[in-house]
């Protein structure tokens, strides 16, 4: 019976340690902020459907980091536009404002952050064949996302991260 309980206590800890250093190589990879937005449509009011490109060794790493890249593009980068759809600005003006608020935005970007309040996957994490290459040592994964660009500012407002629209009048 000892035998059968210490198994299965280091299966556990062994399956913890994978895990926990899985999770590591993908918060460098999302700590690099390597990743490339392109919009795909206008979305529902106050929303962006936009295809985010993110960069791993694992492709299920860069899906899962895209929802992440998403968000810190729509706060930081904002994307280009295409003939079809307008480009947007970031909803911050500030180059410094990731390591001003280190605090805020190490919380809010931590696994299973404030984040993701604002994302949804539009293809519930399928990736289409033509959507994942693989380049040198690691994959280029395209991930249709949703990102509630109003909620968004509104929660970065409120929380003092960003100015209001009608801040300056």
């Amino acid at each position: 019976m000892r035998k059968i309980a210490f198994t299965i206590l280091t299966l556990i800890a062994f399956i913890y340690t994978c895990d926990a250093q899985s999770k590591k190589k993908a918060d460098k990879d999302t700590n690099s902020w390597r990743y490339e937005i392109e919009p795909v449509q206008t979305g529902v009011a106050g929303t962006y459907l936009i295809k985010v490109w993110s960069y791993s060794k694992k492709p299920e790493v860069a899906i899962e980091q895209a929802k992440k890249n998403a968000v810190h593009g729509i706060i930081f980068r904002g994307f280009s536009g295409t003939d079809r759809v307008p480009g947007q600005s970031a909803l911050s003006n500030n180059p410094n404002l990731l390591d001003e608020k280190t605090d805020f935005f190490d919380d809010f970007f931590a696994d299973g952050g404030k984040y993701l309040k604002f994302v949804s996957l539009t293809n519930d994490g399928a990736v289409a064949a033509e959507d994942r290459m693989k380049i040198g040592k690691e994959y280029k994964v395209g991930v249709l996302i949703s990102i509630r660009k109003e909620e968004l500012r509104r929660d970065l407002e409120n929380a003092g991260i960003i100015k209001g629209l009608s801040a300056g009048f």
